[in-house]
C-alpha cells in the first residue's frame, strides 16, 4: 500500500495563495472541489475565484487569485467571529476543523504580539474574504491529500512591509512567533517572502525541513506563483507529490558524528567512550583503527545520535576525548518495528528481542543472558531452542 509524502520547495517563499495554487498545479481535478468547500464556508457570491496560467522570465505554473469587489473599507474581523461562521457551516467535519486549527494558531501569534487574549484578538489583512479563502482552501487541500509533510529552507526576506499596524520589519511578528523553530536563510533579495498566512499553513503541518524531497516515486508536481516578482529569481513555491510503499518500519532523523583520535590512550579513550555511550540519546558508538599521518595509528570515532539534545552529545565528546573537532551530519534512516520481552524458558531468564520483518517476525537471545553457558556449540544449541520456543508463543 503507498502512502503520500508532499515536498514544499519555497523557492521564492510561502503564501496561502502560493500554496493553494502549487497543489492545483499538480492535483487541478481538485479545484472545483476546493472551490465549493470555499463557497461552503460562506464566500459571498460577488467574490470571484480564479485558477489561471501564470509564467514568469523563466519558469510556468498557476495562480490563485480570489477578486473582491473595490471598496476603500478594512475590516477588522474578530477571531471568534470567523471560529463562529465556520462552526455555522456547512463545510465537510474535517475541512472545517482544520481550517479552525489554522486560524487558531494565526490569532494565538497575534495576541502574543500585541499582548491581548485569543477572544479578543481581530484580524486585518488576515479578516478579509482572499484570507479566509486562501485558508479554507488550503484546509481542503491538507485534508484531500492526506499526506505527511517536508520542507525546505525558507527565505528570510529583507526590509519593511506596510501593514495595518503600520511599517513592520520582515519577516513580521507574527510570522517570528508561527515558524519560531524553523530554519531560514538570506538569498538577498528585498520583501516579504513568508506570509503570516502561509506561516499559519507551515505551523498547522509541522513539517520536517529535510532540505531536498529525500526519496520517493514522484507521481505529481506543481508550481504556484505569488503576487511579487523578482529579477533573477522565481516567486513561486514548488510542490513535488510523493509516493511512498508502506511497510512495517517507521522512519526518523538522526545524526552521525565524526571525529578522529590519535593522542589519547586506548585506556583512557574506551573509559571516555563509554561515558558517551551512557547518554540517552546516544544509539551507538565504534570505532575504528586507521593509519593517519607521520605513520600514526589513529582512531576513527562514529557516533550515532537522536536529535534531540545533540548539544549535550557534543559537550561530551569534547570533555571525554581529546578531539579539537566534530564533523557531523543529519541523516534519515529506516527502522523495522521491534520490542523486547522477558522470557523464563528451561532455567535460564532473560531478554527477547523480537523484529518485524516483510516476512515475518523474528526472535533473538541476548548473548549476555548465555554468558554462563560454557562451549559454542551447547550456547547455539539453547540459543535455537529458546528462539524456537519464543516463536511458537509471540504476543
Amino acid at each position: 500500500m503507498a502512502k503520500m509524502r508532499v515536498h514544499l520547495d519555497p523557492t521564492g517563499g510561502i503564501a496561502g495563495d502560493m500554496f493553494i495554487a502549487a497543489i492545483l498545479d499538480a492535483k487541478p481535478e481538485w479545484y472545483e472541489g476546493m472551490c465549493e468547500a470555499i463557497r461552503d464556508a460562506g464566500l459571498p457570491k460577488e467574490i470571484a475565484l480564479s485558477l489561471l496560467p501564470h509564467s514568469d522570465f523563466a519558469l510556468t505554473g498557476t495562480r490563485f487569485n480570489v477578486e473582491e469587489p473595490k471598496t476603500n473599507k478594512h475590516h477588522h474581523t474578530l477571531f471568534s467571529d470567523i471560529r463562529n461562521m465556520l462552526m455555522e457551516s456547512v463545510l465537510a467535519v474535517r475541512v472545517r476543523q482544520v481550517a479552525i486549527d489554522i486560524f487558531c494558531l494565526l490569532a494565538k501569534a497575534e495576541a502574543e504580539v500585541h499582548g491581548k487574549t485569543i477572544e479578543t484578538i481581530s484580524f486585518h489583512e488576515v479578516g478579509e474574504w482572499d484570507s479566509i479563502a486562501d485558508i479554507v482552501g488550503a484546509a481542503y487541500l491538507i485534508d484531500k491529500l492526506s499526506a505527511t509533510w517536508t520542507l525546505g529552507l525558507l527565505p528570510l526576506g529583507r526590509g519593511t512591509v506596510q501593514t495595518s499596524h503600520g511599517i513592520l520589519a520582515v519577516p513580521t511578528p507574527a510570522t517570528v512567533k508561527l515558524l519560531t523553530g524553523f530554519n531560514f536563510y538570506d538569498d538577498g533579495l528585498d520583501g516579504e517572502r513568508v506570509t503570516p498566512t502561509g506561516a499559519a499553513i507551515l505551523a498547522y503541518l509541522q513539517p520536517k525541513q529535510s532540505g531536498a524531497a529525500q526519496g520517493g516515486k514522484l507521481v505529481a508536481s506543481g508550481t504556484g506563483f505569488g503576487t511579487k516578482s523578482f529579477l533573477e529569481k522565481s516567486n513561486v513555491l514548488r510542490v513535488l507529490v510523493l509516493s511512498e510503499l508502506e511497510q512495517q518500519s517507521q522512519s526518523d532523523n538522526i545524526y552521525q558524528i565524526d571525529f578522529d583520535i590519535d593522542d589519547q590512550s586506548a585506556e583512557d579513550l574506551a573509559i571516555g567512550l563509554n561515558h558517551i555511550r551512557a547518554i540517552s540519546s546516544v544509539l551507538d558508538v565504534s570505532q575504528a583503527a586507521l593509519f593517519g599521518k607521520k605513520g600514526r595509528v589513529v582512531n576513527s570515532i562514529r557516533i550515532l545520535a537522536e536529535t534531540t539534545n545533540i548539544d549535550k552529545v557534543f559537550e561530551a565528546c569534547f570533555n571525554e576525548t581529546s578531539t579539537i573537532g566534530l564533523r557531523y551530519q543529519e541523516l534519515m534512516r529506516v527502522t523495522l518495528d521491534r520490542w523486547e520481552k522477558k522470557f523464563t524458558t528451561d532455567g535460564l531468564e532473560g531478554q527477547r528481542k523480537f523484529v518485524t520483518r516483510p516476512h515475518g517476525v523474528t526472535v533473538k537471545v541476548e548473548s549476555d543472558d548465555l554468558a554462563s553457558t560454557k562451549g559454542h556449540a551447547n550456547r547455539e544449541r539453547i540459543r535455537r531452542h529458546i528462539a524456537a520456543k519464543c516463536e511458537t508463543s509471540i504476543d
